[in-house]
């Protein structure tokens, strides 16, 4: 009996009736079929929008939560025949990737595969990430445009086997229409659409399959997740904290309340300020406010954490009233519970569990001097 595994496309089966699964012009009486054998799958804790398959001989089978496959074969196999047509296959050794989305190098620099990445969607000042922007140095990783303007004559210059996108590609599909059209494979990854912080930072499984470092990978993880199980051992309390940036017209912006951020401070013993904000089905992140709705909601918040990702940071809380001077009146700010968070914050994908570690030190008054992505402010 034939089996469909993700990949196999059969066009049909010489018997009783006909078997049509797609990928072929038209019913024949001849069966063309890729017999792979699945031997297992990737055990996954909390990332929901990808599975990893394996195969006999070493065949790997990736699949993203919108559909994309992707088949890695291994070093000097044979790539299989009778594959649906949007397959896409890579074989290994895997090299010249053009990473457009930023948050999965962290990814790369953990698993030590900075080296297959040939092209980069930022360039060498907007990394973070020491080992980018070593590479980008030397020149053996190369800017190749922003995510809605890519070199497309550099790409294909360079033989890229893959271009990894972040969610930000859909206001450009227009580019992953050219790619393709110049046989560029595309893929998205999904990370921001975990509902768990910890489903993010176990993204690195997936890429980790990719390259054939899932020991690598697994390590990196347990770490992390280590971290959480230590901080959720701890009592919760009941302390509130407001997470927000001053946008260059004023305006507020925080967080859903289904974003991950709000889920890490109640992961780290703490309480959102904003209960029930935003639309939950929604895949924003984020909501401007004016002002005086952020002060009349927040103000009473014990913990104010201002995110420097954006504009670069603060270094003080005089800095901070001289950009919104309602802030005087905050509880957070009479009582000197005032933070900010390094501007490299969310390029640091494979920290989460150290950032939810420093929340939870700040909302415990302990362990200032141990924290890595948040600052108190004088």
């Amino acid at each position: 009996m034939w089996k469909r595994i993700g990949i196999i496309t059969l066009c049909c089966l010489v018997g009783v009736g006909l078997l049509w699964l797609g990928g072929c012009s038209s019913p024949s009486s001849e069966v063309r079929t890729v017999e792979l054998e699945k031997t297992g799958s990737m055990d996954l804790q909390y990332a929901e929008n990808f599975t990893v398959d394996y195969f006999e001989g070493g065949y790997t089978l990736l699949t993203v939560k919108d559909g994309t496959e992707i088949l890695v074969v291994p070093e000097n196999k044979e790539i299989p025949g009778g594959l649906a047509e949007d397959v896409i296959i890579l074989q290994r050794p895997i090299r010249n990737l053009y990473l457009v989305a930023s948050a999965v190098m962290d990814m790369f620099d953990q698993l030590d595969a900075i080296d297959t990445i040939t092209l980069s969607g930022q360039k060498e000042d907007g990394w973070h990430i020491e080992a980018a922007q070593e590479a980008m140095e030397n020149g053996s990783m190369l800017y190749a445009g922003k995510y809605n303007q890519p070199d497309y004559e550099l790409i294909m210059s360079e033989n890229c086997s893959l271009v990894i996108e972040n969610m930000m590609i859909f206001h450009s599909p227009e580019v992953i229409e050219m790619l393709n059209d110049f046989g560029i494979p595309v893929m998205i990854e999904y990370s921001s659409y975990e509902p768990h912080p910890l489903g993010r930072v176990e993204w690195i499984k997936f890429f980790g399959a990719l390259l054939g470092k899932e020991e690598e990978a697994e390590r990196v993880f347990a770490e992390q997740l280590e971290i959480l199980e230590n901080v959720t051992a701890d009592e919760k309390t009941d302390l509130t904290v407001a997470f927000f940036y001053i946008t260059s017209n004023g305006l507020v912006q925080v967080r859903q309340s289904s974003d991950y951020i709000p889920k890490m401070i109640e992961l780290a013993g703490g309480r959102y300020i904003f209960d029930q904000l935003g639309d939950p089905e929604s895949a924003r992140s984020t909501l401007n406010m004016q002002v005086e709705e952020f002060y009349s909601s927040a103000k009473d918040a014990d913990f104010i954490i201002y995110n420097s990702s954006i504009d670069g940071g603060i270094a003080s809380i005089e800095e901070l009233l001289d950009k919104c001077s309602l802030l005087e009146d905050f509880k957070a700010v009479q009582d000197g519970n005032v933070w900010c968070t390094t501007n490299d914050m969310y390029q640091q994908s494979m920290s989460i569990g150290y950032m939810i570690e420093d929340i939870h030190h700040m909302v415990c008054g302990e362990g200032e001097e141990e924290m890595r992505f948040l600052f108190h402010l004088e």
